[in-house]
């Protein structure tokens, strides 16, 4: 399985005291960045770092509509568009594109994603599939060296890494589908933007730390001189502006079908890529319907393959509801400790089995069959650690028919694929942007969007502004296994934009950036509202934890100490981190109508209402 995303560092709280929220959103340059709250000795009570975390959490109510993302300007260019009475899909294009502008590290033109919306006129949910695809030209042993994968640092700045990105075309198809108006609008926001923005924390330390990676063209615009842009610094995108400009004029076809198109192949190939203008114009995204899994009085329905996160948060919720935590304090030893068991099981089935739907047969049905899942959570102890990396399940044997699409792995295949080199796990904080809205009438957006890391391959498109993906190293770069490259493919992925409903009606929408723990945190998020009965304040603040089939588990530094020795007690190999993900997420109160919405402290958002 592929590791977390890198992310950036910690970043600092700026404060906004005595700004009136309208006037701030209206009239600030400064991005909210917020810092890891860590465990200190000092602090008076484990209430008091509690309430301090919940606190932290930005959060507004209204019922006329909500925007919660990663960056105050882009939740203003999204109000704005609720404010002249555009929907819910039509304010997450204009916080899209707001973002690219203001946080080019994270998301923009040269990425993609995963997008869920609910129509509520139609009462029904869709989920728009942008994720990358691999060229024609892709080949399995693209990643190889002699036989020998190219070490991950290296293949992340190459241009066989760059998927053929879909962000732009999910606008396009998006606003066709569901939205009342046009581009030219709602990409207005981000035109200024690109002609003039704040440089925040966030993005400088971000500058700082990956502009040895920029080619010339990307290095000109965030380290002019060789000097990196530093907070505070007026960042001037004239490159960017114009390509948005040229999209608003010419639509999705400059950028799949013209000028703009033309110049990211060209950038693709002179970095050792085959991308070429017709994998571009081949290129489209697929409309699905997402997954779901009932959990107590919910249902939870996300992105489908090749996201691997609707059939594993499935699985993990699945295989906890019967462990009933609810009778347990959520921070307890026993909550821990089911959790790490649990994460154990399902991830070690996702990098088994889970790929691009359209390549590969996973067994959906057989990995949530209630006969197996009682088969896996047999395997549970209760008191200590599982040792060592757990092994996949069988679910071919609780599924109808068998795999088609395709061979079956020999033994030296999968000694060979897990055996394979691969990144150490890093702050996953991600480069990747996850931001949600809401309109009056009810319609729901929960859009997860990235570039994979930090400024992706580093490779910014000449006389266009915009950074590319990396994305396609999220196939695995050993030939073999159902993530192996082929052209056309998506890599799997762990994206997991959410909506969440209860008795039928929608109850919540959340997601997150941060690689592989995407997963977990949805999941913990889900977790704290229902079974414990949180907040969405506090269900969002809660100290989270992460696990996959590997011996290691890794919580937040908040997560108590007396938690954390009492992990190693019984057998975990613990690795603690100062932050995982950066929840954004909207509850609807059933009765009225009322929105909620909340943005995570970790890594910087604001949530608002007009």
């Amino acid at each position: 399985m592929n590791e977390p995303e890198e992310g950036g560092e910690d970043r600092e709280l700026e404060t906004r005291a005595g700004s009136d929220r309208r006037t701030f959103l209206k009239g600030s340059a400064v991005a909210l960045g917020a810092g890891a709250l860590s465990v200190s000795a000092g602090r008076a009570s484990a209430w008091d770092d509690e309430r301090e975390r919940i606190d932290r959490v930005d959060t507004a109510t209204s019922s006329d509509g909500m925007v919660a993302a990663s960056d105050p300007r882009a939740v203003t260019a999204g109000t704005d568009v609720l404010d002249a009475g555009g929907n819910a899909v039509d304010a997450a294009v204009a916080v899209q594109f707001a973002l690219n502008a203001v946080q080019p590290h994270t998301s923009g033109l040269g990425g993609g994603g995963f997008m869920v919306v609910y129509d509520a006129e139609e009462d029904e949910l869709y989920a728009i599939d942008n994720r990358e695809r691999a060229p024609f030209g892709a080949t399995p042993d693209m990643f190889l060296d002699d036989g020998e994968p190219i070490p991950f640092e290296t293949r992340i700045t190459l241009g066989q890494a760059v998927g053929v990105p879909g962000t732009f075309k999910a606008c396009d198809v998006a606003l066709k589908r569901f939205g009342t108006h046009e581009v030219e609008e709602l990409i207005q926001p981000a035109i200024d933007l690109a002609n003039g923005a704040r440089v925040d924390d966030y993005l400088a330390r971000t500058i700082e730390e990956e502009h040895g990676k920029f080619n010339d063209a990307a290095r000109a615009v965030f380290a002019p001189g060789g000097e990196p842009l530093g907070v505070g610094d007026e960042l001037v995108q004239p490159d960017l502006a114009s390509t948005f400009e040229t999209v608003a004029e010419e639509g999705v076809g400059a950028v799949y079908k013209g000028e703009v198109g033309e110049a990211l192949a060209e950038t693709v190939q002179e970095n050792g890529g085959s991308m070429t203008p017709a994998d571009l114009g081949a290129y489209n995204v697929t409309i699905d319907i997402p997954e779901y899994v009932e959990y107590g009085d919910v249902t939870v329905r996300t992105q489908p393959l090749p996201s691997s996160g609707g059939l594993t948060i499935a699985g993990i919720l699945a295989l906890l509801e019967p462990l009933d935590l609810g009778q347990y304090d959520r921070q307890s030893i026993e909550v821990y400790q089911r959790l790490a068991e649990v994460f154990k099981l399902a991830y070690a089935d996702r990098g088994e089995y889970m790929g691009d739907k359209q390549f590969v047969d996973a067994p959906w049905q057989g990995l949530l069959d209630p006969d197996y899942l009682d088969e896996r959570r047999g395997m549970i102890s209760y008191e200590r650690a599982t040792t060592g990396t757990q092994e996949p399940g069988d679910p071919w044997s609780y599924q109808p028919g068998s795999p088609y699409a395709i061979d079956p792995l020999t033994p030296d295949d999968v000694g060979a694929i897990q055996d394979a080199p691969r990144p150490s796990i890093a702050n996953p904080l991600g480069s990747t942007t996850h931001f949600t809205t809401a309109d009056a009438e009810g319609n729901l957006v929960s859009w997860t969007s990235t570039i994979e890391q930090l400024f992706g391959s580093g490779l910014m498109v000449p006389d266009y502004g915009f950074m590319l993906n990396n994305e396609l190293t999220d196939f695995d770069a050993q030939p073999g296994g159902p993530n192996e490259v082929q052209p056309l493919k998506r890599p799997l992925s762990s994206t997991s934009p959410t909506i969440v409903f209860r008795d039928g009606e929608p109850f919540l929408t959340v997601g997150s950036p941060g690689g592989t723990t995407i997963i977990t945190t949805v999941a913990e998020v889900i977790l704290n509202l229902v079974e414990f009965d949180m907040d969405l304040a506090e269900a969002v603040a809660e100290p989270r934890f992460y696990g996959n089939s590997g011996p290691t588990v890794y919580p937040e530094a908040s997560v108590p100490e007396g938690i954390q020795s009492g992990l190693r007690e019984r057998g975990y190999d613990v690795s603690p981190f100062t932050t995982l993900g950066n929840v954004m997420a909207i509850q609807i109160d059933q009765q009225t109508g009322e929105y909620t919405g909340a943005a995570d402290f970790r890594n910087g958002g604001v949530a608002y209402g007009p």
